[in-house]
This record gives C-alpha cells, sequence and structure tokens, in this order.
C-alpha cells in the first residue's frame, strides 16, 4: 500500500493511486515516443550513410570537407520546416547544427584517412 494520501500526487515508480485510464493513456503516449525516437534514429543513420558517401567525393576530388554556404541554406530550410510544423526553429537549428559538425568530422577523417580513394571494387570505401 502507498502511504501517499488521496489528493497527493504518486511518487515516481508508484502506478498505485493513479487512475488506470490515465495509466493507460501515458503508456500509450510512451510507446509513441518510443516508436518516434526509433524512426530519428534509422533516419539519422540513413542520412549519415548518403554524407559518407559526400565525403568520400569530396575526398576523392580534394574538395574542402565543409560547405558554409549550403549549411547556410540548409539551416534556413530546416528552420522554415520547423515553423510550419510547428517546432522551435532555434531548436531545430541547434539540432542541424549539432549534426552538421559531426558530418564535417566524418569529412575530416574521411579526407585523412583514404582521400577518397575507391576500394577494390572499384565503390567507395
Amino acid at each position: 500500500m502507498s502511504d501517499h494520501t488521496a489528493g497527493q500526487p504518486a511518487t515516481p515508480g508508484d502506478p498505485e493511486g493513479i487512475d488506470p485510464s490515465v495509466l493507460d493513456e501515458l503508456t500509450r503516449l510512451r510507446d509513441s515516443i518510443d516508436n518516434i525516437d526509433a524512426a530519428v534514429v534509422h533516419m539519422l543513420a540513413e542520412r549519415f550513410k548518403c554524407t559518407q558517401q559526400v565525403g568520400h567525393l569530396k575526398a576523392a576530388h580534394r574538395l574542402p570537407p565543409a560547405d558554409p554556404a549550403r549549411e547556410a541554406r540548409q539551416i534556413t530550410r530546416l528552420r522554415q520546416l520547423a515553423e510550419s510544423a510547428k517546432l522551435d526553429p532555434g531548436f531545430a537549428e541547434k539540432l542541424l547544427n549539432f549534426v552538421i559538425a559531426e558530418v564535417i568530422r566524418h569529412h575530416e577523417t574521411i579526407a585523412r584517412s583514404d582521400n577518397g580513394t575507391e576500394g577494390p571494387e572499384g565503390a567507395l570505401r
């Protein structure tokens, strides 16, 4: 039995005293959040697969790892998308800047490690 009294919130991890319909709704929402998180991770993985290919192409042609003009266009584009999706554009920009920094770091590593050379099967490594 819980030691909280009626009208007081239950302690975290203590579902006793919480309306079962509230717990059901909380579980449903959390399951949705978990599914969305999984989708975000998979989408980021796909994005990084593409940016790795870009990194190899840039290295092979001695292009710089960063492209400030494209990055600025992407930030503007993402801020607009965020606004239309009712998401804080500042948050969206911070997220994209974090991703861009990681992409540039990958591109620099690729440029140092293999100069964009092709692998044994002729495909970019």
